[in-house]
């Protein structure tokens, strides 16, 4: 039998300022007449979201509410979250929020019918296989920040925290059925938010590019991804209000979800670990550690990085696109050291070997050793 490989691309996606109005529409186009909205603590009580659930409402009254998720979340928070949706007879799920909505929902999604446990559809062999499809609800998803892609993901990042690891919990089913682009959404992010989300953005196009998988089609949506970023991160964090940079932002968040289907590196291998740790943000790891891992790499991606750095308009050289990195994170006020966030090189030892373990490790464009993540997280303190 040829083995063939597998180039999956997203769902169904709208895109458009004020597209939540359109909420209760999309339900109805799918037939959902009892979701489930889940969405993260900070984000319950604001007015858009009050907002986005009326929309809702305008069309059908029958809804429910979940909200208690962590910023990395966790197993207690799905299994919640799966009783709460059982519970309530919801026939769908609608995540709103930023990657850890996104995630949560998303397993909360899968977990709601089986009989197995969430750790049994961690993304290892085939244990995707063991889910019974017709049990997984469909969802609908709504991102808040231009950060994870999410929304057109097919798993879910889950911390289990008795052994301090985030696990990946996947399932083609818990691709979202719709996924609603509203760039309005992510106009009260502060600038801080928008500066980590974005360059977060920024590491699953740029670690998507450099990965040694063979996917042609996500290695170009990759590189326009890095070029959305590179002309709009900036104007959004000056300009909360410039909804053309939020869109575009946006737009680049997806595509680097998309991109990533080459897989990631090193960069999320480290994060991975260390976030599973320390509950320490997952996007302003990425950012830190950008810069170290690209040394690391480059005796592997130094072409490929020539060429991403002239498609972005800077000179082609990877000294150019380094130097590029460290100006904007400069310019963003992101940190240079691990150590500036509260880490110490206590850790190095376990960040090494929980990264090295790490899926994302897989498709780095070198295989590193657990020493050489020590190595790689000592740097970086």
């Amino acid at each position: 039998m040829v083995d063939c490989i597998r180039w999956n691309y997203p769902t169904d996606i709208r895109y458009g300022c004020g597209g939540i109005s359109q909420l209760g529409s999309l339900c109805e186009e799918l037939a959902v007449s009892n979701p489930l909205f889940v969405t993260d603590p900070d984000l319950v009580e604001l007015g858009m979201t009050k907002d986005a659930i009326q929309c809702y409402r305008d069309t059908s009254s029958n809804i429910g509410i979940f909200s208690a998720i962590k910023s990395n979340p966790t197993l207690k928070n799905i299994e919640l979250g799966a009783e709460i949706f059982n519970q309530g007879n919801h026939d769908a799920l609608i995540a709103f929020g930023g990657g850890s909505a996104l995630d949560a929902g998303k397993a909360i999604a899968l977990l709601s019918g089986q009989k197995f446990a969430l750790w049994d559809f961690e993304d290892k062999n085939d244990n995707w296989k063991k889910a019974q499809i017709s049990s997984i609800p469909k969802i609908i998803a709504i991102p808040t920040t231009s950060e994870t892609g999410s929304e057109v993901g097919r798993a879910s990042v889950i911390t289990d925290e008795e052994k301090a690891l985030k696990r990946l919990i996947f399932h083609p089913n818990m691709l979202p059925t719709i996924v609603l682009l509203d760039p309005e959404l992510t106009l009260n992010l502060s600038p801080s938010l928008t500066a980590s989300t974005g360059m977060d953005a920024l590491s699953h196009n740029l670690e998507a590019f450099c990965s040694p998988a063979d996917h042609p089609m996500a290695r170009g949506i990759a590189v326009e991804g890095c070029r959305l970023i590179s002309e709009n991160l900036l104007k959004a964090y000056k300009n909360g209000g410039d909804i053309e940079a939020r869109g575009r932002m946006l737009i680049a968040s997806t595509m680097g979800a998309t991109s990533f289907q080459r897989g990631l590196g090193a960069m999320h291998a480290l994060a991975h670990s260390i976030g599973g740790l320390f509950d320490s943000h997952h996007g302003t790891l990425n950012a830190i550690l950008m810069p170290y891992v690209l040394v690391t790499n480059r005796h592997e991606i130094e072409k490929d990085i020539e060429y991403l750095s002239m498609c972005l308009g800077l000179k082609s050289t990877f000294d150019a696109f380094l130097d590029w990195i460290l100006l904007l994170r400069e310019e963003l006020n992101i940190p240079h050291k691990l150590s500036e966030i509260g880490l110490s090189k206590k850790a190095a030892s376990i960040v090494g070997k929980t990264a090295e373990k790490d899926s994302s490790a897989f498709t780095n464009p070198i295989i590193l050793s657990a020493d050489d993540y020590e190595k790689i997280y000592l740097r970086a303190i």
